[in-house]
């Protein structure tokens, strides 16, 4: 089971944060676009980064507790997954913050 250590983390964080979606409507999934244009490049700049740091040997990962799925480069799918489910719950944290306090973000 530790070759499930980061993936159960990554579930943890999602659990703790996808019931903001439905009990306080925060409908962070219903505008989808809107969170794919918010997560996609921030991901991709963090995977390029991750990316140049395997290469250039200053940084690395514990396969032991890793899913053992490795892309090319050496960056492991619990890497790619951590930079989409974290933001995802960050955003869905500001987002149930904005309606309980019922703050607009200024773009409805």
């Amino acid at each position: 089971m530790r070759h499930l250590a980061y993936v159960s983390v990554l579930a943890g964080c999602l659990v703790a944060a996808i019931w903001l979606e439905p009990v306080l409507k925060v409908r962070v999934f219903r505008r989808w676009r809107r969170l794919l244009l918010t997560v996609l490049p921030v991901a991709a700049v963090f995977v390029l980064w991750d990316l140049a740091a395997i290469a250039a040997g200053h940084w690395h990962f514990d396969r032991s507790q890793m899913t053992g799925v490795v892309f090319p480069g050496g960056l492991p799918l619990d890497e790619v997954l951590f930079f989409l489910v974290v933001p995802v719950c960050a955003i869905l944290g500001l987002e149930a913050v904005r309606t309980v306090l019922r703050r607009p973000a200024g773009d409805e």
